[in-house]
């Protein structure tokens, strides 16, 4: 008698458990049947990473990603390829969605935040002349040139040829050196007519150098230019300027002296009958005396 209510027991508690794991599995269908429905998503295009202003898109620029339908901002593009080379106008944080309204048509958007008579210049800079990539839109910096004047002296020159100029854009991109790839990084320069032929005949005849400065600072100094031999303190090497020649001073030459013309007698001839005579006037004429 023991042994059978032990088991009737045993099946009791059997479908207890099995009744209240039902209960709890019809509960939390029901629960999930009541949260609601998922939220519809629609693809956008956002940028993968940050971007500058002036900055040509590439698909490396540009990812797409599920969008809530009922946020999607005016203007967003859902494919890549339909904004790929254009050009952005402002900047761009990484995940931020690409609208229309900030990018231009290519070879737009950097030119419309040039000033009127300014200029805008575009250099490369490799990590170490470009303050290792720390260059930003919207930073100052000052431009040094480094020119070999002569190959056999070793003695080359720099000098500080713009101050206080304004950087538009600036980005890195890679470029094959021999066998290795670099990344050399590229700076748009705001700069007036005069400025942009100083930075052109500087990258035809040197090395260019930046150098970041605090945009508080707003002085330009007086900078001489600094030589190798100058450095190293070897004054011996610098030529000599030419001695100037003394010239013989020549004396004046005298003034002319004026002739003096003897002063010209004036006679007048008078006939009485047939004798004829010569007389001298009661007064003779002046006479101007006048030198060569």
């Amino acid at each position: 008698m023991r042994h059978r209510g032990g088991v009737v027991a045993l099946v009791l508690a059997i479908l207890f458990g099995l009744l209240g794991g039902a209960t709890t599995l019809i509960y939390l269908r029901q629960a999930g049947s009541t949260s609601g429905p998922s939220v519809p998503t629609t693809p956008v295009v956002v940028a993968t990473s940050d971007i500058t202003f002036g900055t040509v898109i590439d698909p490396e620029h540009v990812k797409v990603v599920p969008y809530p339908k009922e946020s999607v901002p005016v203007g967003a593009y859902a494919s890549p390829e339909s904004l790929i080379g254009q050009t952005t106008k402002v900047f761009l944080t990484a995940g931020e969605p690409v609208l229309a309204i900030k990018l231009s048509s290519v070879g737009g958007g950097l030119s419309v935040r040039i000033p009127v008579n300014m200029r805008a210049t575009s250099m490369n800079v490799n990590v170490v002349s470009g303050v290792s990539g720390f260059v930003l839109p919207g930073d100052r910096v000052d431009v040094l040139v480094v020119i070999d004047r002569s190959q056999q002296q070793k003695d080359a020159v720099t000098r500080t040829i713009l101050q206080n100029i304004e950087v538009l854009a600036a980005g890195q991109k890679t470029e094959q050196k021999g066998d290795d790839p670099i990344k050399v990084q590229s700076v748009t320069l705001l700069v007036d007519p005069e400025g942009a032929e100083k930075l052109a005949l500087a990258l035809h005849e040197g090395k260019l150098h930046l150098v970041l400065r605090n945009p508080a600072d707003q002085e330009i100094a007086q900078i001489k230019s600094l030589s190798t031999n100058e450095m190293l303190g070897d004054r011996a090497a610098k030529p000599e300027p030419p001695k100037p020649v003394a010239r013989k001073r020549e004396e004046p030459k005298p003034a002319p002296v004026a002739e003096v013309k003897p002063p010209v007698k004036h006679t007048v001839t008078s006939i009485k009958g047939v004798k004829v005579e010569e007389q001298e006037p009661a007064m003779q004429p002046k006479t101007d005396v006048k030198g060569d």
